[in-house]
């Protein structure tokens, strides 16, 4: 199977998008741990990532709250049930991992919703960002904790949309960007 590739420059870094030519099985950002390298048979190029490229940057406009896009992650059963879980959360809300487990109908497994939440590839598409502490607390993110900050703030200001906004939040959105890069 041949695997396309593309980069898309963001507010948050460059993001590398990988798929198969049919749906999107990745989107990580720099310095992302699990990240995959490159491989040498990836068709560089575009076209095959229209439909990711034009939604992920009315995403970051701010024009867009939920991605209708054709994806195709690979993971363990237990993964792609998170993963699904995680895609319910509405735009500019969190939920914790406890809860996610909850409703996943395994209460005891926030560890192990936490640890496939870890390993989601289709970063923001799948809003893994979403997920916080038991306190509200930023708690790991493999694009880094100031990305997650900015990806919650950046949904929080755009959630508002038609409503007055803080001068404040475009200065904090801009810190948050700063420290990301």
């Amino acid at each position: 199977m041949t695997t396309f590739c593309t980069t898309l420059a963001s507010p948050i870094g460059p993001l590398l998008l990988f798929g198969d030519g049919h749906a999107l099985t990745g989107i990580f950002m720099e310095e992302q741990r699990p990240r995959p390298v490159l491989a040498a048979g990836c068709v560089e190029g575009a076209k095959p990532f229209r439909a990711a490229l034009e939604q992920l940057s009315e995403y970051f406009a701010g024009k867009r709250t939920s991605f209708d896009l054709p994806l195709a992650p690979a993971g363990t059963p237990f993964q792609q049930q998170v993963w699904s879980a995680l895609r319910e959360i509405p735009f500019g809300e969190t939920t914790t991992y406890g809860a996610l487990a909850a409703k996943l109908g395994r209460p005891a497994a926030s560890r192990a919703v936490g640890a496939a939440n870890g390993r989601n590839p289709l970063s923001i598409v799948v809003p893994c960002h979403r997920v916080v502490g038991s306190t509200g607390e930023l708690t790991g993110y493999a694009g880094g904790l100031a990305r997650k900050r900015w990806l919650l703030e950046h949904e929080a200001l755009h959630k508002t949309k038609g409503r007055d906004r803080s001068p404040i939040a475009a200065p904090v959105r801009e810190q948050i960007l700063r420290r990301a890069r």
